[in-house]
């Protein structure tokens, strides 16, 4: 079970590689788009900053978390670029970032329902009693970010 939560995060952490290497292409696309806007690039840097420098799950998980809410900020922000929105490589790789979080997001769930019944497991009879000889501890599980729990706020103007 120890082993199917590290192969569990093996795999997110893959799909995190993958993730920066767009972002870092993604980057270059909107240089020149988007040279007002600093701040918001300026967050995706650190975040990518925070991942590399990152040693544990926690760390990395927290820096997942700052990268997905710099990458909704992005995003919200590249609405104001139409010349950016039209931008073929951009549209690409802002596909192939969606794409990436649907999966990071899955492999979360694997990766916490592997957690969950692990800790289980270890305070069990009698796997409680190898537990404690081998000295296995419970792991934490990978936490949402609140933003994302939050309901979308939608609205719709009717043109008269």
């Amino acid at each position: 079970m120890k082993n199917d939560i590290d192969k569990a995060w093996a795999n997110i952490d893959v799909l995190l590689k993958q993730r920066h290497d767009e972002l870092t292409k993604l980057l270059d696309v909107t240089k020149g788009y988007m040279e007002f806007e600093r701040d918001t690039l300026t967050k995706i840097t650190q975040a990518r900053s925070q991942y590399q420098q990152a040693s544990t799950v926690e760390q990395k998980a927290q820096a997942d978390q700052s990268m997905t809410s710099a990458l909704r900020g992005f995003f919200a922000v590249a609405e104001n670029y139409p010349d950016l929105k039209a931008n073929s490589n951009f549209q690409q790789l802002q596909q192939r970032i969606t794409s990436l979080e649907n999966q990071i997001a899955d492999r979360r769930e694997f990766y916490n329902d592997s957690v969950n019944t692990f800790n289980i497991r270890i305070q069990q009879v009698p796997d409680t009693f190898v537990a404690g000889f081998m000295k296995l501890t419970p792991r934490p599980m990978l936490k949402v970010d609140e933003a994302d729990k939050a309901d979308v706020q939608m609205s719709f103007a009717q043109g008269k």
